[in-house]
């Protein structure tokens, strides 16, 4: 069930009639019959293993809180490690027999693993860790482990952020399905334009960039260097709106129930460094490896050599996390090293900062120059992300730098769009910069909710765009998010 699709619209609208028809006492009942018929719309056999991690979590959480045989570090982790077993045995038990067999081959030894035909549960890696935080969270003692079964099974599968984030924290979601929610004509407002917004990000701009990214990227030594630049560049911007999208959608369905889901995107194109993009893209994945591996390893308060390798095995382990691939492992650990260079360049100018003069503090408006430098480092990550092997992304590259010799040169019939599709898709580009900017400077949401007629103007805005430009209709497959893969 597409976020993006009718039926996912219909069965919202009564999923909100419901909810606020029902009885307090029978509303999360009602929402986890809901959570579980969402889910196996996708495939119903894997809704088991939802129920396995939830039971798995939910005894441990209560075993380590209660200290079952004075064993908290033994509870803790059986439910990591029986979680972690089911991620990777579907998830990596290919991808690591598949590399097995290929690094016995290159050493001339003959090695024959099994492959399994499976089908990756979607949302698996997203349910995971938000059922280990919750578990680390109990043997930490920052949350209190939750009795209620139905409650914390609601905590793993509400839902809108059940297959691609955000990845919450239990001291916001459980306080959040204890509470009553009555019907506030507030919530009905403050949801209905974010889920609008991520249908535009989606339907006009994410789904029409991806035909030109498909169309290079499937078969990249067809193109010219100028080519796969402008396909790099869309798809920078494809993979955000895809993203962003589903997150908009998420918060708003929760916040049409009454539920506040934390912020996952903060203008993540705007950031002046690496770092600061960062904490500003997918803020729940990047906040989980910061809390519950980066600092364990023991973070910035180490030596500049230790925190360089934390930063590398975090981003290695991000990078998997997105995918089982070496593509994936080379962007996080690239991205490891953009980390690492900027630790290094820290260091650098602390020592050579002139005590009297100090620093510059930067303003409101960050540096343009920081942030298209940034932008472009972030891009060239992206390659690696997209490419369908290590061999496409070395060719890519190479095409890429090879600009300045070879010169830029495109056509319309190479990237496989019109005119008029380009001309299209570079105006709602510079409106999401331009609502970006509004909404990290100005406020720009809560503005236009607090004005009748301008909430109203953006609501007809955005229907009609989506109407007009967006990708939908006869013989038209809603396409899903790129982060159900993962």
């Amino acid at each position: 069930m597409n976020f993006n699709s009718l039926f996912y619209l219909l069965f919202l609208a009564l999923n909100v009639l419901l909810y606020y028809l029902l009885p307090v006492r029978l509303r999360n009942t009602q929402l986890l019959i809901s959570s579980y018929f969402f889910y196996c719309c996708w495939n119903p056999k894997y809704a088991l293993l939802i129920l396995f991690s939830t039971l798995s979590t939910y005894l441990c959480g209560l075993w380590v809180q209660r200290g079952l045989f004075s064993r908290r570090r033994l509870w803790v982790a059986v439910g990591t490690v029986l979680n972690l077993a089911l991620l990777f045995f579907f998830k990596y038990f290919n991808f690591l027999s598949d590399l097995l067999s290929r690094l016995f081959s290159a050493l001339g030894l003959s090695l024959s693993l099994p492959l399994i035909d499976l089908l990756l549960p979607v949302g698996i890696s997203f349910y995971t860790f938000q059922a280990l935080g919750y578990l680390i969270d109990v043997y930490r003692e920052k949350a209190p482990a939750e009795k209620n079964f139905l409650h914390y099974a609601l905590f793993v599968s509400f839902f809108p952020q059940l297959v691609a984030g955000p990845i919450e924290r239990s001291e916001n979601m459980l306080r959040q399905i204890s509470d009553p929610h009555p019907f506030r004509q507030e919530n009905l407002r403050d949801g209905i334009l974010p889920i609008l917004w991520g249908l535009f990000q989606k339907m006009v701009l994410a789904d029409r960039l991806s035909v030109l990214v498909n169309g290079i990227y499937d078969s990249p030594r067809r193109h010219s260097g100028g080519e796969l630049l402008l396909a790099t560049i869309a798809f920078s911007f494809q993979i955000y709106c895809d993203f962003s999208a589903y997150s908009h959608i998420a918060r708003g369905s929760a916040k049409l129930l009454g539920f506040d889901l934390m912020e996952n995107f903060r203008c993540p194109y705007l950031s002046g460094s690496v770092r600061e993009f960062w904490k500003r893209w997918h803020i729940s994945l990047s906040s989980w490896f910061r809390d519950y591996l980066y600092i364990p390893l023991g973070g910035s308060r180490c030596s500049k050599g230790r925190q360089i390798f934390n930063l590398l095995v975090v981003f290695a382990l991000s990078g998997l996390w997105h995918g089982a691939a070496l593509t994936f492992l080379f962007w996080g650990l690239l991205n490891g090293l953009y980390q690492a260079l900027g630790v290094v360049w820290s260091a650098v100018k602390a020592r050579l900062k002139n005590p009297v003069s100090g620093e510059k503090k930067t303003g409101p408006f960050l540096s343009p120059l920081r942030v298209l430098f940034t932008f472009s480092l972030i891009s060239l990550s992206w390659v690696l992300f997209r490419a369908a092997s290590l061999s496409d992304a070395l060719f890519i590259y190479r095409a890429i730098f090879s600009i300045p010799f070879a010169g830029f040169s495109l056509s319309l019939k190479g990237l496989g769009v019109s005119g008029a599709s380009l001309l299209l898709l570079g105006l709602c580009v510079l409106l999401l910069a331009a609502a970006d900017w509004a909404a990290a400077y100005r406020g720009l949401a809560k503005r236009i909710n607090e004005g009748f007629l301008a909430r109203y103007a953006v609501y007809f805005i955005l229907i009609a765009l989506i109407f007009l430009f967006g990708a939908y209709g006869n013989g038209y497959t809603p396409q899903d998010f790129v982060y159900f893969q993962f």
